[in-house]
């Protein structure tokens, strides 16, 4: 691995270009060559794991929405297939309606380093592209794990929260990426593409704070459709604002760190395996990464914790981010609203843990229906529940080694009689240091539950058998990688939308 040192450079500096970052991204991009087999195996794994809460959340109304919109742009020659729909679609608008869809229910995989991600929002466009040009799952595979390497890259070593940048802006540098592995492309294309990507999708935080939007699952959407026609510009010869990263009007000096800016990015020499993707993990529990462990915490407590009505307090001792972006130090009101939505209640660890404490378990639907945040002991119980930043819980967050890193923390539930119940966890017991790590049987039992009634049992061997020989399909091949659903009920479901412009 090599360390690169990124900083704001004067315009009369002339940074040449092999010295920026987005050439070094582009770099490592379009070096990918042959493929470690075990990244392989998790990509597949990635790959099913999308498709499972893709399909989980066709009715839901941004997925509809984002569907109805991409099929209006039917006809393009050969396009791309969207969960859901029989319309082939143009690329774009394909990554726009499958990226919502896979994002929707907050259940797919993360990396947490300095900054937050969800790396499989790199494969709806990925695979959109690779339908619409006729590569192989050999090429998808390619292109997946360069856009997996940089993405993780970019996550370590650039820390975005901190100044209240959207974390997607380090997706669409990554979906740049990936589409210039898949495609073979010069390396001076991608790093303009990188370039254009980065420009168009930078956004505040604000999509993830106060009263939590829909806007949430379409953001990653929409920086996959700004990566696909940033590469289409750049394969037609333009150029991008450069250098994106490093120059005085650039993302570091106004948007992050600013003139002094100087962060380190490392990134796999030429010729070294890409192995990123094994450092993400996905989740059992479809909420805030975060908030993982503290749910699998919750259901150990459950039976230590004796009736519920008697506790006095609780106290969750945790890590910064965890603090402050799920939990009281936010400072959202909204984090406590029994009326907040699903957007919002997922980012809410007292929530959280109150109904994964009462309830022992944890539902992608039930836990956050209306009639489940609004029951009087709940709500009662929710508001018993602090956070608070323990330093040390913090410093296993950024712990340099994956093997210590934690992102649990420990509770203190406090009795009315004073007595006090303590536990904590480290990791997700579906993380790879977790009691027990998910492997391609959990991958494919998540499927099948989450699919359960919209997919029939031959269906799903079907699109398990597919993915299964993701490394080995042809082109025509890839549409077995969008589960059979019943599209005329979706259709007849989608009718009932307004109507937009298209």
């Amino acid at each position: 691995m090599i360390e690169h040192h990124v900083r704001v450079h004067p315009s009369a500096d002339r940074l040449p270009r092999e010295d920026q970052l987005a050439w070094k991204l582009a770099a490592v991009a379009t070096d990918t060559g042959n493929l470690d087999p075990d990244s392989v195996t998790m990509a597949v794994n990635r790959v099913i794991d999308n498709a499972s809460v893709a399909v989980a959340s066709l009715l839901r109304r941004p997925v509809a929405v984002a569907r109805a919109q991409a099929v209006a742009h039917r006809g393009a020659t050969p396009g791309a297939s969207v969960f859901g729909a029989t319309a082939r679609v143009a690329p774009e608008w394909a990554a726009w309606a499958n990226g919502t869809a896979v994002r929707e229910l907050d259940f797919h995989d993360t990396y947490l380093a300095a900054d937050y991600s969800h790396p499989g929002d790199n494969i709806p466009p990925l695979l959109a592209v690779a339908q619409h040009t006729g590569r192989t799952g050999a090429d998808l595979l390619r292109g997946i794990i360069a856009a997996y390497e940089v993405h993780v890259a970019l996550v370590k070593g650039i820390c975005l929260h901190e100044h209240r940048i959207d974390h997607v802006a380090h997706l669409g540098a990554a979906t740049a990426c990936g589409l210039g592995a898949l495609l073979r492309l010069p390396t001076a294309t991608v790093y303009q593409a990188i370039q254009q990507a980065v420009h168009t999708t930078t956004a505040t935080r604000q999509s993830r704070k106060g009263e939590i939007s829909s806007w949430k699952a379409y953001a990653p959407a929409f920086a996959g459709k700004a990566a696909i026609e940033a590469v289409d510009r750049a394969m037609r010869g333009e150029t991008s604002p450069s250098p994106i990263y490093e120059g005085e009007d650039g993302f570091l000096a106004w948007l992050l760190n600013g003139p002094e800016s100087d962060y380190t990015v490392v990134l796999p020499e030429a010729g070294e395996a890409r192995r990123a993707i094994l450092d993400t993990y996905t989740k059992e529990h479809s909420a805030e990464y975060q908030a993982q462990a503290i749910i699998d915490l919750a259901r150990r407590l459950r039976e230590k914790a004796g009736p519920l009505d008697k506790v006095r307090s609780i106290v969750l001792h945790t890590s910064h981010h965890t603090h402050h972006v799920i939990g009281s130090g936010a400072n959202d009101p909204q984090k406590y609203d029994p009326k907040a939505g699903r957007e919002t209640l997922d980012h809410s660890v007292p929530y959280i843990f109150a109904v994964a404490l009462q309830d022992g378990t944890w539902h992608h639907e039930r836990s956050y229906a209306p009639e489940r945040a609004q029951r009087p002991d709940t709500v009662k119980l929710w508001r018993k529940i602090t956070t608070v930043e323990d330093p040390e819980w913090t410093r296993r967050y950024h712990d340099p080694d994956p093997d210590h890193r934690a992102f649990g923390g420990r509770a203190v539930i406090t009795l009315a009689d004073g007595s006090v119940i303590e536990d904590e966890l480290a990791v997700a017991d579906a993380h790879p240091a977790g009691a027990r790590p998910f492997d391609r049987p959990a991958y494919a039992g998540k499927f099948r539950t989450l699919t359960e009634g919209a997919v029939t049992p031959q269906a799903q061997d079907r699109f398990l058998a597919a993915a299964e020989h993701l490394p080995h399909l042809t082109a025509p091949d890839l549409d077995g990688l969008f589960p059979e659903v019943d599209t005329d009920a979706v259709a007849a479901r989608d009718a009932r939308l307004p109507k937009g412009l298209f």
